[in-house]
Formats: structure tokens, C-alpha cells, sequence
């Protein structure tokens, strides 16, 4: 083998270990970023990097709020949910409960299929929107 093609084949070889190198940390960062799991048994959606999960239950609905796996405190937050199923339309307003919570008692119809818009104002924050659609 000459210098010439012993040159290019280690630097083939550098380039395969780069692209693996760069391929690998890639995956990583997406999954890192990617996990959102529901971790209370609701539907989980994201807004700007914040994990919204909604739990619907026969005798509640609640709102659960964390930032990449931390719980966000929600004392002196608000919150309105809107519900909308076939034609039915129903307005919830939620109330902090628990370290990262928020949470409305009552009978709500909510089966699969229909879709929620939250409406969280944390204190000193701006209102954010999060969409979710019951499964």
C-alpha cells in the first residue's frame, strides 16, 4: 500500500468514527428531550419545553406541570380548561393542589376523543395555552 491510499483509508476511517461520534450524541439529546411519558395516568402535551399532563377521573380532572422531569410549584396559579365533545362544550376552572397540581371536583364527561384546551397562568408568568386530545 502506497502513502497515498494508506492516507485515505485512515482518514476513511476518521470520518466513519466522527459521523458514529456525532450519530450517537444526536440520539441521545433526542431522546433526552423526547421522553415525555405520562407519569400520572393522563395525556402529556409540551409547551416550550414544559410537560403538561392532563388526568381526566369520574370525579375529577386535573393538571399536572413539570419541566424536564422537575415539578413545577403551582401556589398562586390559575387555570381554565375548555372541554369540547362532539357539540358539547364545557368550561372547568382549576385550582392548585399539591406541589405540581391543579384540579377541578366533579362529574365531567370526558370520553375518548374529546379535545382540551388548558389555559395556566403560573404566578408571575404569562398565560400559556396546551392542547391535548383524549385517547
Amino acid at each position: 500500500m502506497d502513502s497515498v491510499t494508506k492516507g485515505n483509508a485512515g482518514m476513511k476511517s476518521h470520518i466513519a468514527l466522527m459521523f458514529a461520534a456525532v450519530t450517537l450524541a444526536a440520539s441521545g439529546i433526542a431522546h433526552a428531550d423526547g421522553d415525555h411519558k405520562p407519569k400520572y395516568g393522563g395525556v402529556v402535551t409540551v409547551v416550550k419545553d414544559v410537560q403538561y399532563e392532563l388526568v381526566a377521573r369520574p370525579d375529577s380532572v386535573a393538571l399536572f406541570i413539570e419541566d424536564h422531569g422537575r415539578k413545577v410549584g403551582t401556589k398562586g396559579a390559575t387555570a381554565r380548561l375548555t372541554l369540547l365533545s362532539g357539540g358539547d362544550k364545557t368550561e372547568i376552572v382549576l385550582a392548585p393542589v399539591g406541589e405540581n397540581g391543579l384540579e377541578a371536583k366533579g362529574a365531567f364527561k370526558v370520553p375518548a376523543g374529546t379535545k382540551a384546551v388548558a389555559t395556566v397562568t403560573l404566578a408571575g408568568k404569562p398565560a400559556v395555552s396546551a392542547r391535548f386530545e383524549i385517547r
